[in-house]
């Protein structure tokens, strides 16, 4: 099993979130972030004034997976939140030891 967990823009989750659940995938937890990479944020104007945003809105998907899911589970999420502009986001992977399922007691892929 993997944990994926996927930085991208705002306006792009429902996207990602439609074409996960194309592929299969039927649980998520999504959390508001904010951060900044190379974009290294921008200057926004307020009431004649310019200031400096240094961290920007984004939204974190993470998702644990089957591993034979993780690379149909990649593309969607490139090929859909992918704006070609810079901040796009970022996608981290690492391996799941052990997943439980509280209410049953399931185990591991049982639990996903």
């Amino acid at each position: 099993m993997k944990k994926l967990e996927a930085v991208i823009k705002p306006f792009k989750l429902d996207d990602v979130r439609e074409a996960l659940g194309e592929i299969g995938i039927t649980g998520m937890t999504v959390q508001e972030v904010k951060g900044f990479g190379r974009q290294k944020g921008h200057t926004e104007l307020y009431r004649g004034a310019e200031y400096m945003v240094d961290f920007l809105p984004k939204v974190k998907i993470e998702l644990v997976i089957a591993d034979e899911l993780l690379e149909q589970a990649i593309e969607a999420i490139v090929d859909t939140a992918r704006t070609g502009k810079i901040g796009d986001g970022k996608i981290f992977v690492t391996d799941v030891a052990r997943v439980i399922r509280i209410r049953t007691g399931e185990e591991n892929e049982d639990a996903i």
